[in-house]
């Protein structure tokens, strides 16, 4: 199969084209600078992206749910790990229950209906024991659960967990990191009685992976909501799956025959892997290249955090991926697409060895076309203060969300709605302006929240009450959007809109 032909990648915008130019001519050695054409040089800590711009448009949040407390294992060191609750997803169940998951990253899997106290549905952690790890790393432990879309008639539905290489004498699929240090396992499992409020039935291991660092893991499992049966999508399982938090020092992520920095797509239900226990889609992008891993449908990334499917319109995968130092971005995903991690971040070359390290993204050069990569449709900076360290982690992470196509919030319809997991700010795009052939980049707009409550306007570290939020969000089956905080395990619905919609 030939490699996928791929569009021209887009122009930078001209404020973000300044923007890089001034920041270049700033670092640049005094014998090669030259006057900046598009802006005057800007101090140094100043952002190499557009702010995102305050939105009249607001949501109004109402507390849907509380998690209990739980803790990670081994007690952690990390204050970042310390959390009430690490609530980490929230799907609906596809068999018209009303019934929605929620994985908590210390080991459980929880069932809530409307109204009612979320109850323990499997113990992940306890059945793994003890080689079950949860207390070092943000993703590690119990990460996320995918119900096959036939549930309802075969009750079968998959999670990640990971487990402390050391600990356990099974041997990754496919090729490990060198100095492997944490599995993450795709387990299958079978219920005896789908509609049961707790599970009882049977599991089995579908795919282990090698990961050298605790970070970047297996980070979300999916099925395709808009696939239909007997289409080729359907019942495919996609798993974005990390760097292993090493691919800033190497090119691992760019390599084919490597499962890290990509996202994978796999039949949970076939035969023909090297392992036996899935499936190749022969339709992948990479089934028939010599040398590559046929289980891979995009490659190029570092942390691939979140993906959703924009389940009306034009039917696009949307991926928040979390960026190294400065930029946050969400990427419209085709079928053999290039990220450019770690060649690129973003819409910026991206140099693994600078001579300053505050100086590690580059304009894109003028031949970029011939090196096929794929550029945000949405981005952000870090926006750090002028004083910063850029050696230190200033605290940004992207959080990708969903494309709201429910019913209840006129104004929201056809609006991407993500945001920041760390300081919990609510973002949102339009759908029809994340072209990732248009000559710039959607402007990203800073939506306000509301508390349905009090009816005053809040922020989500009010609602959290802490200023590391731990956001998440979360879809039903209808479409409508759910906010979720580690910070006091608590899970909001959006239930309104104040304002006008998005320009």
């Amino acid at each position: 199969m030939p490699l996928p032909l791929r569009r021209k990648p887009r122009l930078l915008a001209p404020v973000l084209a300044a923007a890089v130019a001034a920041t270049a001519f700033l670092t640049a050695p005094a014998e090669a600078r030259t006057e900046p054409t598009a802006a005057p040089a800007a101090a140094p800590g100043d952002a190499i992206l557009p702010k995102p711009v305050p939105a009249k448009l607001g949501l109004v949040v109402e507390e849907y749910t509380q998690f209990p407390k739980s803790e990670p294992t081994p007690p952690p060191t990390d204050p970042r790990l310390m959390r009430h609750a690490r609530i980490n997803a929230l799907a609906e169940l596809p068999d018209g229950s009303g019934r929605k998951a929620v994985p908590d990253l210390n080991g459980k899997l929880y069932l809530v209906e409307d109204g009612a106290q979320p109850r323990a549905y499997l113990d992940v952690g306890a059945t793994f024991a003890p080689q079950f790890f949860s207390g070092q790393g943000l993703g590690q432990g119990f990460g996320y659960a995918a119900f096959h879309p036939g549930f309802a008639r075969n009750g079968i539905f998959y999670t990640v967990h990971t487990e402390l290489a050391s600990t356990t004498d099974e041997e990754p699929d496919l090729t490990p990191q060198p100095n492997t240090g944490y599995h993450g396992i795709i387990t299958e499992w079978t219920a005896d009685d789908p509609s049961a409020d707790t599970f009882s039935g049977t599991r089995r291991e579908v795919l282990r992976l090698g990961f050298q660092g605790r970070i970047h893991g297996i980070q979300q499992i999916a099925f395709n909501p808009t696939a239909r049966k007997g289409g080729a999508d359907y019942g495919k399982l996609y798993l974005a799956v990390g760097d292993g938090g090493t691919g800033v020092d190497n090119t691992e992520p760019q390599n084919l025959a490597l499962p890290h920095g990509k996202l994978l797509r796999i039949d949970p239900r076939g035969t023909d892997s090297a392992n036996g226990a899935y499936g190749i889609p022969a339709d992948n992008p990479f089934a028939d290249r010599p040398g590559a891993l046929g289980e891979i449908y995009s490659y190029g990334y570092r942390d691939p955090h979140r993906f959703s499917w924009d389940t009306g319109g034009r039917n696009r995968m949307y991926l928040g991926h979390i960026g190294q130092h400065a930029v946050e971005s969400v990427y419209e995903v085709r079928a053999g697409d290039n990220s450019g991690w770690s060649e690129r971040e973003g819409p910026f070359v991206f140099d693994k060895d600078p001579a300053d390290p505050c100086d590690a993204y580059k304009p894109l050069p003028p031949d970029d076309d011939k090196y096929g990569y794929t550029y945000p449709v949405a981005a952000y900076d870090h926006d750090p203060p002028a004083d910063w360290d850029c050696t230190s982690d200033i605290g940004r992470a992207v959080s990708g969300g969903f494309v709201y196509r429910g019913d209840e919030l006129r104004n929201l319809r056809g609006t991407y709605v993500f945001g920041d997991l760390v300081d919990g700010r609510v973002f949102a795009t339009r759908e029809g302006d994340m072209d990732r052939d248009a000559a710039e980049m959607a402007t990203i707009h800073q939506l306000r929240l509301y508390d349905a409550a009090t009816g005053e306007r809040v922020t989500a570290q009010d609602l959290a009450g802490d200023t590391r939020v731990d956001l998440r969000f979360g879809q039903d089956a209808a479409g409508e959007l759910y906010l979720l905080a580690k910070a006091n395990g608590k899970v909001w619905k959006v239930t309104g809109t104040r304002g006008p919609a998005l320009p």
